[in-house]
Protein backbone atom coordinates (compact mmCIF):
# COMPACT_ATOMS: atom_id res chain seq x y z
CA UNK A 1 0.00 0.00 0.00
CA UNK A 2 1.34 3.64 -0.97
CA UNK A 3 0.90 6.45 0.57
CA UNK A 4 -1.73 7.85 -1.12
CA UNK A 5 -3.82 4.58 -0.86
CA UNK A 6 -3.33 4.83 2.82
CA UNK A 7 -4.58 8.52 3.43
CA UNK A 8 -7.40 7.97 1.40
CA UNK A 9 -10.99 7.20 3.11
CA UNK A 10 -12.94 4.27 1.51
CA UNK A 11 -15.51 5.47 -0.83
CA UNK A 12 -19.20 5.26 -0.14
CA UNK A 13 -20.13 3.10 -3.38
CA UNK A 14 -17.39 0.75 -5.27
CA UNK A 15 -15.99 2.61 -8.69
CA UNK A 16 -14.29 -0.06 -9.99
CA UNK A 17 -16.97 -2.59 -9.37
CA UNK A 18 -19.05 -1.07 -11.34
CA UNK A 19 -16.03 -0.07 -14.07
CA UNK A 20 -15.53 -3.77 -14.40
CA UNK A 21 -19.18 -4.85 -15.21
CA UNK A 22 -19.11 -1.83 -18.07
CA UNK A 23 -21.49 -0.07 -16.12
CA UNK A 24 -20.04 2.67 -15.39
CA UNK A 25 -21.65 5.91 -17.20
CA UNK A 26 -20.32 9.30 -15.00
CA UNK A 27 -17.16 11.09 -16.48
CA UNK A 28 -18.55 9.96 -20.33
CA UNK A 29 -17.76 12.38 -23.20
CA UNK A 30 -20.25 14.13 -25.05
CA UNK A 31 -19.77 15.50 -28.74
CA UNK A 32 -21.79 17.92 -30.73
CA UNK A 33 -23.29 19.55 -27.79
CA UNK A 34 -23.14 23.12 -29.05
CA UNK A 35 -24.70 22.36 -32.14
CA UNK A 36 -28.27 21.50 -30.43
CA UNK A 37 -29.47 21.24 -27.21
CA UNK A 38 -32.02 18.27 -27.76
CA UNK A 39 -29.27 15.71 -29.72
CA UNK A 40 -25.77 14.72 -28.72
CA UNK A 41 -23.00 12.32 -30.27
CA UNK A 42 -21.80 9.68 -27.51
CA UNK A 43 -18.30 7.77 -28.09
CA UNK A 44 -19.59 4.28 -28.38
CA UNK A 45 -22.87 4.99 -28.99
CA UNK A 46 -23.56 7.46 -31.53
CA UNK A 47 -26.08 10.19 -31.50
CA UNK A 48 -29.14 10.30 -29.16
CA UNK A 49 -31.87 12.68 -27.28
CA UNK A 50 -30.35 14.70 -25.22
CA UNK A 51 -32.66 13.88 -21.51
CA UNK A 52 -30.16 15.78 -18.69
CA UNK A 53 -28.98 19.20 -20.27
CA UNK A 54 -28.94 22.00 -17.26
CA UNK A 55 -29.75 24.09 -20.68
CA UNK A 56 -33.29 24.58 -19.75
CA UNK A 57 -33.98 27.27 -22.42
CA UNK A 58 -31.77 25.72 -24.90
CA UNK A 59 -29.47 28.39 -25.16
CA UNK A 60 -26.02 26.42 -25.49
CA UNK A 61 -24.71 26.96 -28.78
CA UNK A 62 -27.04 30.22 -29.13
CA UNK A 63 -25.46 32.33 -32.16
CA UNK A 64 -25.48 35.42 -30.73
CA UNK A 65 -24.17 34.31 -27.35
CA UNK A 66 -21.47 32.84 -29.21
CA UNK A 67 -20.84 35.63 -31.49
CA UNK A 68 -20.54 37.48 -28.00
CA UNK A 69 -17.75 35.37 -26.44
CA UNK A 70 -16.45 35.50 -29.37
CA UNK A 71 -16.46 39.54 -29.85
CA UNK A 72 -15.13 39.73 -26.07
CA UNK A 73 -12.35 37.74 -26.81
CA UNK A 74 -10.89 40.48 -29.85
CA UNK A 75 -11.97 43.49 -27.35
CA UNK A 76 -10.10 41.82 -24.06
CA UNK A 77 -8.54 38.76 -24.70
CA UNK A 78 -9.10 35.46 -22.95
CA UNK A 79 -8.19 36.31 -19.42
CA UNK A 80 -7.74 39.05 -17.14
CA UNK A 81 -4.61 40.96 -15.53
CA UNK A 82 -5.77 39.67 -11.88
CA UNK A 83 -8.08 39.35 -8.88
CA UNK A 84 -11.28 41.33 -9.36
CA UNK A 85 -9.90 43.65 -6.69
CA UNK A 86 -6.46 44.51 -7.94
CA UNK A 87 -5.78 44.15 -11.43
CA UNK A 88 -8.71 42.03 -13.03
CA UNK A 89 -11.99 44.42 -13.37
CA UNK A 90 -13.15 45.29 -16.66
CA UNK A 91 -16.27 47.56 -17.97
CA UNK A 92 -18.17 44.02 -18.81
CA UNK A 93 -17.95 42.74 -15.19
CA UNK A 94 -19.39 45.74 -14.23
CA UNK A 95 -21.95 45.33 -16.98
CA UNK A 96 -22.99 41.93 -15.72
CA UNK A 97 -23.41 42.60 -12.37
CA UNK A 98 -26.13 46.03 -13.12
CA UNK A 99 -27.49 43.57 -15.51
CA UNK A 100 -27.75 41.01 -12.63
CA UNK A 101 -28.87 43.30 -10.12
CA UNK A 102 -31.70 44.92 -12.63
CA UNK A 103 -33.00 41.17 -13.62
CA UNK A 104 -33.73 40.33 -9.83
CA UNK A 105 -34.63 43.91 -8.89
CA UNK A 106 -32.29 44.31 -6.72
CA UNK A 107 -29.83 47.32 -6.15
CA UNK A 108 -26.75 45.55 -6.45
CA UNK A 109 -24.89 42.06 -7.37
CA UNK A 110 -21.56 40.43 -6.99
CA UNK A 111 -20.00 37.59 -9.24
CA UNK A 112 -18.20 34.70 -8.55
CA UNK A 113 -15.69 31.85 -10.44
CA UNK A 114 -18.70 29.43 -9.80
CA UNK A 115 -22.54 28.96 -8.28
CA UNK A 116 -20.36 26.95 -5.46
CA UNK A 117 -18.37 29.68 -4.93
CA UNK A 118 -21.00 32.08 -4.19
CA UNK A 119 -22.59 30.13 -1.63
CA UNK A 120 -19.31 29.13 0.54
CA UNK A 121 -18.16 32.74 0.30
CA UNK A 122 -21.70 34.23 0.85
CA UNK A 123 -22.86 32.48 3.66
CA UNK A 124 -19.16 31.81 5.63
CA UNK A 125 -18.66 35.85 5.45
CA UNK A 126 -21.68 36.56 6.69
CA UNK A 127 -21.90 34.45 10.12
CA UNK A 128 -19.87 33.26 12.65
CA UNK A 129 -20.20 31.59 15.85
CA UNK A 130 -22.23 33.28 17.40
CA UNK A 131 -25.20 33.45 14.86
CA UNK A 132 -27.52 30.47 13.59
CA UNK A 133 -28.10 29.21 10.12
CA UNK A 134 -31.12 26.97 9.30
CA UNK A 135 -31.52 24.98 5.96
CA UNK A 136 -34.02 22.83 4.47
CA UNK A 137 -32.86 18.95 4.52
CA UNK A 138 -32.08 19.06 0.56
CA UNK A 139 -30.46 21.55 0.34
CA UNK A 140 -27.66 22.04 -2.14
CA UNK A 141 -24.29 21.10 -0.77
CA UNK A 142 -22.75 24.10 -1.24
CA UNK A 143 -25.14 25.54 0.85
CA UNK A 144 -24.28 23.25 4.08
CA UNK A 145 -20.30 23.84 3.53
CA UNK A 146 -20.96 27.50 3.30
CA UNK A 147 -22.51 26.87 6.31
CA UNK A 148 -20.08 24.25 8.18
CA UNK A 149 -17.37 26.85 7.29
CA UNK A 150 -18.98 29.65 9.07
CA UNK A 151 -18.91 28.01 12.25
CA UNK A 152 -22.41 29.05 12.93
CA UNK A 153 -24.64 27.05 14.50
CA UNK A 154 -26.26 24.63 11.98
CA UNK A 155 -29.79 23.33 12.15
CA UNK A 156 -31.69 22.06 9.49
CA UNK A 157 -35.69 21.47 9.12
CA UNK A 158 -37.79 18.54 7.62
CA UNK A 159 -37.95 19.11 3.72
CA UNK A 160 -40.01 21.97 2.89
CA UNK A 161 -42.17 21.68 6.41
CA UNK A 162 -42.59 24.93 7.66
CA UNK A 163 -43.60 23.60 10.97
CA UNK A 164 -40.39 22.46 11.87
CA UNK A 165 -38.93 25.57 10.11
CA UNK A 166 -41.11 27.55 12.49
CA UNK A 167 -40.08 24.98 15.77
CA UNK A 168 -36.39 25.55 15.08
CA UNK A 169 -36.16 28.97 15.03
CA UNK A 170 -38.60 29.95 17.62
CA UNK A 171 -35.82 27.51 19.67
CA UNK A 172 -32.97 29.60 18.67
CA UNK A 173 -31.08 32.04 21.17
CA UNK A 174 -29.02 32.98 18.40
CA UNK A 175 -29.21 37.47 17.52
CA UNK A 176 -28.46 36.49 13.88
CA UNK A 177 -30.51 34.01 12.02
CA UNK A 178 -30.23 33.05 8.54
CA UNK A 179 -32.81 30.95 6.85
CA UNK A 180 -31.21 29.39 3.48
CA UNK A 181 -33.39 27.28 1.13
CA UNK A 182 -33.19 26.18 -2.38
CA UNK A 183 -35.94 27.55 -4.98
CA UNK A 184 -35.77 24.35 -6.97
CA UNK A 185 -34.88 21.30 -4.97
CA UNK A 186 -32.35 19.86 -7.55
CA UNK A 187 -32.45 16.17 -7.13
CA UNK A 188 -36.44 16.31 -6.96
CA UNK A 189 -37.45 18.89 -8.89
CA UNK A 190 -39.74 20.85 -6.25
CA UNK A 191 -40.27 24.38 -4.85
CA UNK A 192 -39.93 26.05 -1.92
CA UNK A 193 -42.95 27.06 -0.63
CA UNK A 194 -41.52 30.63 -0.46
CA UNK A 195 -44.47 32.80 1.00
CA UNK A 196 -44.72 30.19 4.03
CA UNK A 197 -41.36 30.34 4.28
CA UNK A 198 -41.10 34.25 4.25
CA UNK A 199 -43.92 34.39 6.39
CA UNK A 200 -41.95 32.12 9.33
CA UNK A 201 -38.14 34.50 9.03
CA UNK A 202 -40.81 38.04 9.22
CA UNK A 203 -41.50 36.64 12.20
CA UNK A 204 -38.56 35.79 13.80
CA UNK A 205 -36.43 38.38 12.08
CA UNK A 206 -35.03 36.16 9.94
CA UNK A 207 -32.96 36.86 7.12
CA UNK A 208 -33.76 34.80 4.10
CA UNK A 209 -31.15 33.51 1.67
CA UNK A 210 -32.61 31.72 -2.17
CA UNK A 211 -30.37 29.99 -3.90
CA UNK A 212 -32.23 29.87 -7.45
CA UNK A 213 -29.65 27.71 -9.52
CA UNK A 214 -32.37 25.83 -11.13
CA UNK A 215 -35.07 28.65 -11.11
CA UNK A 216 -33.48 31.54 -13.30
CA UNK A 217 -35.06 31.01 -16.54
CA UNK A 218 -37.42 28.08 -15.68
CA UNK A 219 -39.96 29.90 -12.59
CA UNK A 220 -42.41 32.29 -13.68
CA UNK A 221 -43.78 33.73 -16.64
CA UNK A 222 -40.53 36.19 -17.62
CA UNK A 223 -38.06 33.06 -16.17
CA UNK A 224 -37.56 35.75 -13.45
CA UNK A 225 -37.60 33.16 -10.66
CA UNK A 226 -39.25 31.79 -7.17
CA UNK A 227 -41.03 35.58 -6.56
CA UNK A 228 -42.23 35.63 -10.12
CA UNK A 229 -43.47 32.19 -9.56
CA UNK A 230 -45.73 33.35 -6.48
CA UNK A 231 -46.22 36.56 -7.69
CA UNK A 232 -44.66 37.98 -4.39
CA UNK A 233 -42.67 41.69 -4.03
CA UNK A 234 -39.62 41.70 -5.30
CA UNK A 235 -37.77 42.21 -2.30
CA UNK A 236 -39.21 38.99 -0.24
CA UNK A 237 -35.67 37.64 -0.59
CA UNK A 238 -33.08 39.37 1.34
CA UNK A 239 -30.06 37.29 -0.78
CA UNK A 240 -30.32 36.28 -3.90
CA UNK A 241 -27.77 33.98 -5.28
CA UNK A 242 -27.95 32.26 -8.69
CA UNK A 243 -25.69 30.45 -11.28
CA UNK A 244 -24.46 31.57 -14.40
CA UNK A 245 -24.10 27.90 -15.91
CA UNK A 246 -27.63 26.32 -16.30
CA UNK A 247 -30.20 28.59 -17.99
CA UNK A 248 -27.15 31.25 -18.48
CA UNK A 249 -25.00 29.12 -21.13
CA UNK A 250 -21.34 30.18 -19.08
CA UNK A 251 -19.85 29.63 -15.95
CA UNK A 252 -19.92 31.53 -12.79
CA UNK A 253 -22.08 32.08 -9.69
CA UNK A 254 -24.02 35.70 -8.23
CA UNK A 255 -25.30 37.10 -5.30
CA UNK A 256 -27.89 40.01 -5.82
CA UNK A 257 -29.27 42.20 -2.64
CA UNK A 258 -28.47 45.56 -1.48
CA UNK A 259 -26.07 47.69 -2.16
CA UNK A 260 -24.47 47.08 1.50
CA UNK A 261 -24.66 43.76 1.28
CA UNK A 262 -22.83 43.47 -2.21
CA UNK A 263 -20.03 46.05 -0.80
CA UNK A 264 -19.90 44.04 2.17
CA UNK A 265 -18.88 41.08 0.16
CA UNK A 266 -17.36 42.59 -2.53
CA UNK A 267 -14.56 43.24 0.57
CA UNK A 268 -14.87 40.23 3.02
CA UNK A 269 -15.94 37.51 0.57
CA UNK A 270 -12.58 35.09 0.63
CA UNK A 271 -14.12 33.45 -2.34
CA UNK A 272 -14.25 37.19 -4.48
CA UNK A 273 -11.11 38.24 -3.43
CA UNK A 274 -8.68 35.35 -3.88
CA UNK A 275 -10.19 33.67 -7.37
CA UNK A 276 -9.60 34.90 -10.44
CA UNK A 277 -11.59 37.12 -12.36
CA UNK A 278 -14.33 35.42 -14.31
CA UNK A 279 -13.41 35.25 -18.31
CA UNK A 280 -14.41 37.62 -20.88
CA UNK A 281 -15.57 35.54 -22.80
CA UNK A 282 -17.63 34.36 -20.10
CA UNK A 283 -19.16 37.10 -18.94
CA UNK A 284 -20.05 38.29 -22.47
CA UNK A 285 -21.77 34.97 -22.95
CA UNK A 286 -23.82 35.98 -19.90
CA UNK A 287 -24.86 39.03 -20.68
CA UNK A 288 -26.06 37.91 -24.17
CA UNK A 289 -28.00 35.30 -22.58
CA UNK A 290 -30.07 37.82 -19.68
CA UNK A 291 -30.77 39.49 -23.03
CA UNK A 292 -32.13 37.02 -25.19
CA UNK A 293 -34.23 35.67 -21.80
CA UNK A 294 -35.75 39.07 -21.57
CA UNK A 295 -36.37 39.24 -25.33
CA UNK A 296 -37.65 35.65 -25.96
CA UNK A 297 -40.09 34.89 -23.24
CA UNK A 298 -41.86 32.45 -25.75
CA UNK A 299 -38.28 29.89 -24.63
CA UNK A 300 -39.99 29.77 -20.99
CA UNK A 301 -43.81 28.92 -22.11
CA UNK A 302 -42.30 25.92 -24.12
CA UNK A 303 -40.60 24.34 -21.10
CA UNK A 304 -43.44 25.27 -19.13
CA UNK A 305 -45.85 23.19 -21.51
CA UNK A 306 -42.86 20.19 -22.19
CA UNK A 307 -42.42 19.85 -18.27
CA UNK A 308 -46.62 19.49 -18.13
CA UNK A 309 -46.72 16.99 -21.08
CA UNK A 310 -43.68 14.67 -20.32
CA UNK A 311 -44.15 14.69 -16.24
CA UNK A 312 -47.94 13.95 -16.40
CA UNK A 313 -47.57 10.93 -19.44
CA UNK A 314 -44.46 9.62 -16.86
CA UNK A 315 -47.35 9.45 -14.02
CA UNK A 316 -49.74 8.37 -16.06
CA UNK A 317 -47.48 5.13 -17.21
CA UNK A 318 -47.05 4.77 -13.50
CA UNK A 319 -43.75 6.38 -12.71
CA UNK A 320 -42.38 7.12 -9.39
CA UNK A 321 -41.51 11.12 -10.19
CA UNK A 322 -41.97 12.24 -6.43
CA UNK A 323 -43.09 15.63 -5.91
CA UNK A 324 -41.58 17.36 -9.24
CA UNK A 325 -43.04 20.44 -11.03
CA UNK A 326 -40.12 21.68 -12.64
CA UNK A 327 -38.11 20.86 -15.73
CA UNK A 328 -36.51 18.45 -12.87
CA UNK A 329 -38.11 14.96 -13.22
CA UNK A 330 -36.73 12.21 -11.01
CA UNK A 331 -37.49 8.92 -11.89
CA UNK A 332 -37.29 6.62 -8.73
CA UNK A 333 -35.47 3.48 -9.50
CA UNK A 334 -35.38 2.27 -5.92
CA UNK A 335 -31.53 0.26 -6.19
CA UNK A 336 -28.14 1.81 -7.39
CA UNK A 337 -28.15 -1.51 -9.71
CA UNK A 338 -31.62 -1.11 -11.14
CA UNK A 339 -30.61 2.88 -11.85
CA UNK A 340 -27.50 1.70 -13.33
CA UNK A 341 -28.79 -0.42 -15.45
CA UNK A 342 -31.68 1.86 -16.78
CA UNK A 343 -28.97 4.37 -17.64
CA UNK A 344 -27.50 1.32 -19.45
CA UNK A 345 -30.86 0.65 -21.56
CA UNK A 346 -31.23 3.88 -22.08
CA UNK A 347 -27.78 4.61 -23.76
CA UNK A 348 -28.35 1.83 -25.94
CA UNK A 349 -31.39 2.75 -27.30
CA UNK A 350 -31.07 6.23 -27.93
CA UNK A 351 -31.60 8.34 -24.55
CA UNK A 352 -28.64 10.35 -22.74
CA UNK A 353 -29.94 10.06 -19.24
CA UNK A 354 -27.65 9.60 -15.78
CA UNK A 355 -28.57 8.16 -12.40
CA UNK A 356 -27.73 9.56 -9.14
CA UNK A 357 -27.66 7.76 -6.01
CA UNK A 358 -27.10 8.03 -2.17
CA UNK A 359 -25.32 9.27 -0.59
CA UNK A 360 -26.23 12.60 -3.17
CA UNK A 361 -30.18 11.46 -2.23
CA UNK A 362 -31.50 9.64 0.19
CA UNK A 363 -31.24 5.65 0.87
CA UNK A 364 -33.51 3.51 -1.52
CA UNK A 365 -33.87 6.45 -3.60
CA UNK A 366 -31.76 5.62 -6.84
CA UNK A 367 -33.12 7.67 -9.46
CA UNK A 368 -32.92 8.22 -12.96
CA UNK A 369 -32.76 12.00 -12.97
CA UNK A 370 -34.55 13.53 -16.70
CA UNK A 371 -34.73 17.50 -17.27
CA UNK A 372 -37.08 18.43 -20.33
CA UNK A 373 -35.47 22.00 -22.16
CA UNK A 374 -37.90 24.33 -24.14
CA UNK A 375 -36.01 22.65 -27.55
CA UNK A 376 -37.78 19.14 -27.12
CA UNK A 377 -40.31 18.34 -29.66
CA UNK A 378 -43.18 16.10 -28.56
CA UNK A 379 -42.10 13.22 -30.37
CA UNK A 380 -38.57 13.31 -28.43
CA UNK A 381 -40.48 13.49 -25.65
CA UNK A 382 -42.56 10.32 -26.53
CA UNK A 383 -39.73 8.28 -27.92
CA UNK A 384 -37.84 8.86 -24.21
CA UNK A 385 -40.68 7.48 -22.55
CA UNK A 386 -41.83 4.41 -24.77
CA UNK A 387 -37.43 3.55 -23.61
CA UNK A 388 -38.12 4.85 -19.95
CA UNK A 389 -41.09 2.45 -20.17
CA UNK A 390 -39.68 -0.72 -21.99
CA UNK A 391 -36.40 -0.25 -19.46
CA UNK A 392 -38.95 0.20 -16.47
CA UNK A 393 -40.75 -2.92 -17.12
CA UNK A 394 -37.23 -4.88 -17.90
CA UNK A 395 -35.80 -3.90 -14.66
CA UNK A 396 -39.99 -3.92 -12.19
CA UNK A 397 -39.82 0.07 -11.93
CA UNK A 398 -42.92 0.72 -12.14
CA UNK A 399 -45.46 1.60 -9.14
Amino acid sequence: MNKIDFILPKMVWDVNKYRKKNLYFHLIELNDIKHSSTRINVDGYGQMILLGSYSYLGLIGHPQIQKAAFNAIYTYGTGTHGVRLLAGTLPIHNTLENKIAKFKSTESSITFTSGYVANVSAISSLLDKRDAVICDKFDHSSIVDGCLLSKAKLKRFKHNNIDHLDFLLQTTSANKKLVVVDAVFSMDGDIINLPEIKKICDKHNALLMVDEAHAIGVLGERGRGIEEHFNLPVDSIDIKMGTLSKTIPSTGGYIAGSKKLITYLKHSARGFIYSASLSPPSVAASLKAFDIIEKEPSRIKFLHKNYNYFANKLRKEGFNILQSQTAIIPIICQTMDKAINMVKFCLENGVFIQAVHPPVVPANTSRLRAIVTSNHTNEDLDYCLEVLKKGARKFNILQ
